[in-house]
Order: C-alpha cells, then structure tokens, then sequence
C-alpha cells in the first residue's frame, strides 16, 4: 500500500456559524479534495446542555469525513489528541477498503473479513499511522464567546505537537483563527514541524461576535499543497506557450 501525506483541518469552536456559506456543505468540498475536517465542539466547564450552537459539530464532521467531538474545556487537550488520531485511523481504514475492493470485490472492506485477517488489516492500519506522514491544519474559533477558552486551546495545542511528534513520520502543523482583523481568516503560524512556539504568537485578543465558519473552511482549504499547485500551474502555462508557438 501506497503511503501518501494525510491531510487533515481540525476546527475548535464553541457555536454555530453565522455568517457566509453552509459549514457543511464547505466541509463537503473541503473532503472531496482529499482533506478530511475534523471538529471539537467546546463546553464551559459548568455547562450542562449542549447549546443549539454545537448540533452542527456533528453535521461539519460528517460531511467533511471526519470525526467530530463534543467536550468540556478541562478534557480539550486530550480530546484533540484523540480526534487527531481518531481521523488518521479513520481516513487509512478507508484507503484500506478501497484497495480491498478493488482486490476482491465491490462488496469487501475490512469489517466483512474474518476476525483473523481482520486484526492483521488493522495491524498494518496501526503501524501506517505511526508512519505515514501528516498535515494538521488548525482553525480556531475566535468569536467573543471562545474568550476564556483561548488558554486551553493553547495548552491543547501544545500537548498535540508534542503527542505527534512522537511519531515516526513526519508532522506538519499550521494554525489559523477566524474571524480575522481584514479577513476571513487569520494565520497565527505558518506550516512548521512544531507549534513550541505558540504561546508567544497566538492571539491574546478575541475578534468579535460573528463566526463565518464556512468561509473559513473555504479560506483554509488552500492552504494545503500550495507548491504542487504553483508548479502544475507552471506546467499547464509552458504548455499552453509551446502550444502557441506551433
């Protein structure tokens, strides 16, 4: 089995959107491009409903092809680890069945084998994930009731790069915050192996009530792969030249 780069946008937020395109129907676009959306829906600690906010974590999720979570803001640091790996697990069992069916049949994935088979699937499954390598995309939600949880999300952050970085292959983070001051979306880091430097950038200001959640998605979607899309764009505009030229 191929291994290839996993990609992947992990959205912390604590509401619903309220501003721009459906979330989900983003995530939906999003996942199409081989980038799975992930989401962590964040509780004050002494709040025991769930507020209507968080009923579209699940739909983001789902339509990305990830794997969403609801959690309160003492277990976050945890969460995200476990949603990180969760997603890659997740995402490889799925590449897993593809080249099952493809070798025995449309009706073949991982589950329809026999147990034994089965644990030895889910054995290379395991072993790709320590391997394989990784970009973590980060989308913060920074609307004025996510205030008082910007310092877990900090910690959360920091405790993942270094979970991650436990790994074999190789790790890719960036972080982004929405809304921006001008746009969208803002970059608080840029793709970097580690996030150690993340208490001294990340925002210490929250930048108001609106959440455009799906223009963010949008915005954030672009930021993968960005070099392979200058060089084939390269490609096309040298053929199109020579094209002319005959």
């Amino acid at each position: 089995m191929r291994k290839g780069t996993l990609k992947q946008i992990l959205l912390i937020t604590d509401g619903c959107s309220n501003q721009g395109e459906d979330p989900a129907m983003i995530a939906s676009l999003v996942a199409q491009q081989g980038i799975t959306v992930n989401v962590i829906g964040v509780l004050e600690d002494d709040q025991h409903e769930n507020p209507p906010g968080l009923e579209e974590v699940e739909e983001i999720a789902q339509a990305g092809e990830g794997v969403s979570q609801i959690v309160y803001q003492k277990a976050l640091s945890q969460t995200v680890q476990t949603v990180t790996k969760q997603a890659m697990t997740q995402t490889l069992q799925g590449v897993v069945n593809q080249e099952l069916k493809q070798i025995l049949g449309p009706n073949q994935t991982v589950e329809s084998l026999p147990p034994e088979q089965r644990g030895e699937v889910m054995e290379v499954v395991e072993d790709l994930g320590e391997t394989c390598n990784v970009e973590v995309l980060v989308l913060v939600d920074t609307s004025a009731s996510m205030q008082n949880k910007i310092p877990t999300v900090k910690e959360a952050l920091i405790d993942l790069s270094v979970s991650m970085n436990a790994r074999i292959g190789k790790n890719r983070f960036s972080i982004y915050t929405f809304p921006g001051k001008r746009k969208v979306v803002q970059k608080v880091i840029d793709w970097s192996d580690k996030l150690d430097t993340i208490s001294s950038v990340f925002p210490k200001l929250t930048s108001g009530g609106i959440t455009p959640t799906g223009p963010a998605l949008k915005e954030v979607m672009y930021q993968f792969g960005k070099s392979k899309l200058i060089r084939s764009m390269k490609r096309e505009d040298e053929s199109t030249i020579e094209q002319a030229g005959n």
